[in-house]
């Protein structure tokens, strides 16, 4: 698989399908989705405090309740941090998000800047991995006898 390629199997998605309890009984504790999506309660905490997730519901007793919509969404942000989004910038979209559609253009915008930068990366990394590719093929043969000595 090249970096250009999408994978079948989406290794760094949130919690499996099997994992989710079907929607309307869909009420996970934050502890629940820390073990489900790998992100710690304080970051998932800090994501609210900041405005990064959308607003959590709480049970009678102030717990929070977090439901499949709320793992998808944290499944973007993963893929956002990924892209090197800066935080302030995931979190405009967060609110571009919650204005309504009338922020599609903007969301648009920012969407495809970060795109652009993932891409500009992806290219620098393709040359990085020539230049490691050229040492180990360097060192890969550098052990080897020359050829006027294999043939005596």
């Amino acid at each position: 698989m090249t970096v250009m390629e999408t994978p079948t199997t989406d290794s760094c998605a949130g919690p499996r399908q099997q994992d989710r309890r079907p929607d309307g009984q869909d009420k996970y504790t934050i502890s629940e989705v820390a073990a489900l999506t790998g992100l710690t309660a304080h970051t998932l905490r800090w994501y609210e405090r900041i405005g990064l997730m959308p607003h959590i519901d709480r049970s009678h007793t102030g717990q929070r309740r977090y439901t499949n919509r709320d793992l998808d969404w944290l499944d973007l942000v993963g893929k956002l941090r990924l892209t090197g989004m800066p935080v302030a910038d995931m979190v405009r979209y967060a609110e571009l998000v919650r204005e309504g559609d009338h922020t599609y253009g903007e969301r648009f915008e920012l969407l495809k800047s970060t795109r652009e930068d993932v891409l500009a990366r992806i290219a620098e990394l393709q040359g990085t991995l020539a230049v490691l590719d050229r040492k180990i093929s360097f060192y890969a043969d550098a052990g080897q006898p020359l050829a006027s000595e294999r043939s005596r």
